[in-house]
């Protein structure tokens, strides 16, 4: 029986050579790159996902985490959020348009779209900085158990979260931390909460209104609110003071939620930063003429396609970490 061996030519699918697939050596290297980083995020969301359904029953709700809103009080459940999201969904449409401009030699649309593209980037890096700012300076303040249970505070007559602040009592503690211009500097000693332990317990037990709801969720999907006799009892394992979130304690609740919403949101928030440098850069050769010279936009389209990766990423990103 004979065999016939077919050499690759240009017609065929893989004509190999110095342009496999078709594609340039720089987009190769780009989808080369962008899969590498497509299996690091899957491998942190299958992390996050895993240390979620472990500790599920004590793992923070979104909807009482992300509530804030820039210059507006109140209560605004993944509104800001679903506003950061649509920017950068849309700094994707915008990125489409630039590459199709790229295409038709079009360089004045090359250079709004890329504009576009890297105005809507920035706000979402922004926004991004401020939510963590937000989210690490806190609400309501709380308190940690022994063994690292938070407890928060809820106003039984509106049935709302209760700030530290509205019911704990200042008592004539030393609550003055020393200061570099004292001639006195403690590198071991971390900045103080706005109350002690004491001065909740005592604020707490003169506040009748006031009851502690713990971090475990019930079966209607909520925070188990405690009796007063049970929020009394309760307070007596407190030990700590807690105030917003870090990589330590977490004032929201479990305090890996914290580890992962800083570790996952701030690798997203470097490649999105990286895209806007990227972007700005190649914005500045496209209007001094660059691509024109070289007769093509390819590097357009590259970058392009590390900025569909950045907001597919989110997308993802939204979903498990917000949504679900």
């Amino acid at each position: 029986m004979d065999t016939t061996v077919t050499t690759g030519t240009e017609d065929g699918v893989w004509g190999g050579g110095n342009q496999p697939l078709g594609a340039s050596y720089g987009k190769m290297m780009m989808w080369f790159f962008i899969v590498s980083d497509a299996l690091t995020f899957s491998g942190f969301l299958v992390a996050y996902g895993f240390s979620r359904f472990k500790f599920i029953e004590t793992w923070p709700i979104a909807d009482e985490v992300f509530t804030h809103v820039p210059f507006f009080h109140g209560n605004y459940p993944m509104y800001y959020v679903a506003f950061m999201t649509f920017i950068l969904i849309m700094s994707s449409v915008t990125m489409v348009l630039a590459v199709d401009a790229g295409h038709n030699r079009k360089q004045s649309k090359v250079i709004l779209y890329m504009f576009l593209t890297i105005i809507g980037g920035a706000i979402f890096v922004g926004s991004q900085a401020w939510e963590w700012a937000t989210f690490i300076k806190g609400d309501y303040g709380a308190l940690e158990t022994k063994g690292g249970r938070i407890l928060q505070f809820v106003n039984a007559e509106t049935g709302k979260r209760a700030a530290l602040a509205d019911f704990s009592q200042t008592l004539p503690e030393d609550r003055v931390q020393h200061q570099g211009y004292n001639g006195i500097w403690y590198q071991n000693e971390g900045s103080r909460t706005s109350y002690s332990l004491n001065e909740v317990v005592e604020g707490f037990k003169s506040s009748p209104n006031i009851l502690i709801r713990t971090e475990t969720i019930n079966e209607e999907g909520e925070k188990t609110l405690l009796t007063r006799q049970e929020s009394l009892a309760k307070l007596n394992e407190a030990v700590y003071v807690v105030e917003g979130a870090n990589l330590i304690r977490n004032e929201y609740g479990s305090r890996l939620f914290a580890d992962f919403f800083f570790f996952i949101t701030g690798f997203h928030g470097f490649h999105v930063f990286s895209g806007v440098v990227i972007n700005v850069i190649i914005f500045f050769n496209v209007i001094i003429g660059t691509y024109e010279k070289r007769g093509h936009y390819e590097m357009v389209e590259k970058v392009g396609l590390y900025w569909h990766f950045v907001d597919l990423v989110w997308v993802f990103v939204f979903t498990f970490f917000y949504l679900v």
